[in-house]
Order: C-alpha cells, then sequence, then structure tokens
C-alpha cells in the first residue's frame, strides 16, 4: 500500500511537533511548513494526500491559503484551528475545506479524521465497486456473507474477530497501530479493557494459525500493534 503524504501548516511548535510524530507512527508521510506561503507551495509542488491547515498563520492566512489551493487542487483540507464560532466554520467549508477540527484536540480523534476523510475521497475515486471478496494465501475471506476460509476450511470467527482480520487482510504487510485497531473496530468512544484487543489477537490465532504460539499470518510487531503478512512475504 502506497505512503500516504500529509502535509501540516501549522505554526505553533508545541502542536506541531505531537501531531508530527503521531502521524509518523500510523505510518504517514508528512511534510510540515510554519508558515502561508510555504504551505501553499508545498500544497501545489509535492501533491500531498491530505493537507491539515491552521488558520491563524503569518504571511499568508488559512483562508487565503484553502482557497489558493481550491483553486488549483481537489486535495482534502483538514482545516485545524482555536476559531470554533459558526461563522468560522462555515466559512472554511465554503472555501472548500472537507473538514473542520477545533483546538484542543487529542492526536487520537486527529488520526481519526485523517483516516476517514482518506477512506472516503478513495472510496469516491475509485471505479469499481468496493470488492466483496478478499483472497491472500490460502485465506480467504467473503465480505458480503462474513464467512472466512483457510485452505477450504470455514473458520468460525466471532463478529470482532472478523472485523479484525478483514481490517488486517486489507492492508496486509502493513503494521496497523492499537489507537487505529480500536477505532476501527471498537469506535473511538471505546472506554473498556485494551487488553480486549489481546485477547481477540489470541483468539484469532488459535484459528487461523498451525502454531498460535508461533503466528505466521498475524504477527506482533512491537510498539505499534499488529499485521497480516502474505505467505509470499514469510
Amino acid at each position: 500500500m502506497a505512503q500516504a503524504r500529509v502535509l501540516m501548516i501549522e505554526d505553533d511548535q508545541l502542536i506541531t511537533d505531537p501531531v508530527l510524530e503521531a502521524l509518523q507512527t500510523a505510518g504517514y508521510e508528512v511534510l510540515t511548513a510554519a508558515d502561508g506561503r510555504r504551505g501553499l507551495e508545498l500544497a501545489l509542488t509535492r501533491q500531498p494526500h491530505l493537507v491539515l491547515l491552521d488558520i491563524m498563520l503569518p504571511q499568508m492566512d488559512g483562508w487565503a491559503v484553502c482557497k489558493a489551493i481550491r483553486s488549483e487542487s481537489t486535495v482534502p483540507i483538514l482545516m485545524v484551528t482555536a476559531l470554533n464560532d459558526e461563522v468560522d466554520r462555515i466559512l472554511g467549508l465554503e472555501l472548500g475545506a472537507d473538514d473542520y477540527l477545533t483546538k484542543p484536540f487529542s492526536t487520537r480523534e486527529l488520526l481519526a479524521r485523517v483516516r476517514a476523510t482518506l477512506r472516503r475521497v478513495a472510496f469516491e475515486h475509485q471505479d469499481d465497486k468496493p470488492p466483496t471478496e478478499l483472497t491472500i494465501g490460502d485465506v480467504r475471506l467473503d465480505l458480503e456473507a462474513r464467512r472466512a476460509f483457510k485452505g477450504g476450511r470455514e473458520l468460525q470467527l466471532r463478529y470482532k474477530e472478523f472485523e479484525l482480520l478483514s481490517l488486517l487482510m486489507g492492508r496486509a504487510g502493513e503494521a496497523v497501530s492499537r489507537p487505529e485497531l480500536f477505532d476501527e473496530i471498537w469506535g473511538t468512544d471505546w472506554l473498556g479493557d485494551t487488553r480486549t484487543l489481546d485477547v481477540h489477537v489470541r483468539w484469532l490465532r488459535e484459528k487461523l494459525e498451525d502454531n498460535p504460539g508461533k503466528p505466521v499470518y498475524v504477527q506482533t510487531v512491537r510498539g505499534i500493534g499488529y499485521r497480516f503478512i502474505a505467505p509470499d512475504e514469510v
């Protein structure tokens, strides 16, 4: 899967540093600009997949940057700002922004917005219908019937186990972070025990792996999360 490139136009280093770290940990390539003019230049020359745009910027404010980008590009723009009046949100959307996030915010919420925006754009631009089946090696998922098979044998998966396997297989070879797995499978408002993810991974391995104690398909990526490894990568 190609690495998505995110451009962050923000002049507050106290915000830039933690957001940059969170985005890079989540697997994104990140470009940064501390003023509007430099941000506009990068937006038009480096072709990011998403722009995170502050409003109160030196050289050129976010409103002008948003308008200039939109006149040249359809790249999705997520405005990130301390201005939270309704009129500000409406103005941003009318100038072409795709979403609006007010400060202060958590990096977890920002990542959820980034992922949702990128997924929506990818869906809107695809020519074909979403796949109804996913096959990697001898593991096959029927996404419509919600059935999983390995070597022709059906796996009796719980609802969350199927969600976990389909997410990992859909991004085979990519390390998917624990926060992202929770956001995608349990929802951003999950307040339960975080060990539930590890329990579901263990259950999934018991049904999928020949030796659950030495997993081949669902591997742990220390300090990050999990990934599904295709047989030809093992």
